[in-house]
């Protein structure tokens, strides 16, 4: 995980939306690529060529996803007065405040807010997408089985394509599961920087340690979860957050959120 904003390369993209710069770092497509590949294999059933349409298709998909996010983040900002610009990087995004810092300025239930307008804007647009199709009588490819033929999701018409369904499997797949994970009370996930916040709310002394003291829990129990599930990529991303929580838990002053 990224703290702070990433160097500029040869390769970066920089164009403005709602009034926001963005830059996508170059490293952005990289990482993006990694993470889909593997399923993006699997939609294209053995067919070499057909990958880099799902690949394309992946990429676009994880790329307004992020980026709606990372404006749910800015828009917060800039409704108490922090104009911010987003960035794009190999595995996320920041938004950042015009001035660094700034974000201290704001009350600690500002900053909650500002903290989860991101992953709710994320769920928004999968609510969304989902009313869409139910709508339509279609079928939902919701990431959660058990939890999609419960609510009735798995009824209803088929796709006309293989492109369509995995073109909707990744949009809800990346704008429910995604969000989720970053509500886990792990700093420095969008979840740890809630926790933080909240906990400075209700006045609660040394709020920064106890929040890293969770998320070092947290992390722990993610990571031992997802290794036994057989998802390595999950369980060695919390393990290092949770290894992060500790080393924050020895240092003084304790865990501060960094934008």
């Amino acid at each position: 995980m990224l703290l702070s904003e990433p160097q500029t390369t040869p390769l970066d993209i920089g164009f403005r939306v709602a009034g926001l710069p963005v830059r996508v770092s170059g490293l952005f497509w990289l990482g993006t690529v990694l993470i889909g590949w593997n399923v993006c294999e699997f939609f294209a059933g053995g067919d070499r060529r057909g990958v880099f349409v799902y690949l394309a298709m992946w990429c676009a998909v994880v790329l307004g996803s992020i980026l709606i996010h990372e404006l749910g983040h800015a828009l917060a900002f800039a409704r108490f007065g922090q104009p911010a610009r987003i960035v794009l990087y190999h595995f996320g995004g920041l938004a950042i405040p015009e001035t660094w810092g700034r974000r201290r300025h704001l009350r600690p239930a500002e900053r909650f807010l500002v903290s989860a307008a991101g992953p709710f804007a994320q769920l928004l647009v999968a609510a969304a997408v989902i009313l869409l199709l139910k709508g339509a009588g279609m079928v939902v490819p919701f990431p959660f089985a058990s939890v999609g033929r419960a609510l009735g999701f798995d009824e209803g018409r088929g796709f006309a394509s293989r492109q369509a369904l995995a073109l909707f499997d990744f949009i809800l797949y990346v704008n429910i599961c995604w969000p989720v994970l970053n509500l886990i009370p792990v700093p420095p996930l969008d979840g740890g920087q809630m926790a933080r916040e909240a906990l400075e709310t209700l006045g609660v002394r040394d709020s920064g340690r106890i929040a890293a003291g969770i998320g070092m829990v947290a992390g722990g129990l993610v990571a031992f979860w997802a290794l036994r599930q057989g998802d390595r990529w999950l369980g060695i991303m919390f393990a290092m957050l949770a290894v992060a929580c500790f080393q924050e838990l020895q240092r003084s002053p304790p865990w501060r959120r960094w934008n």
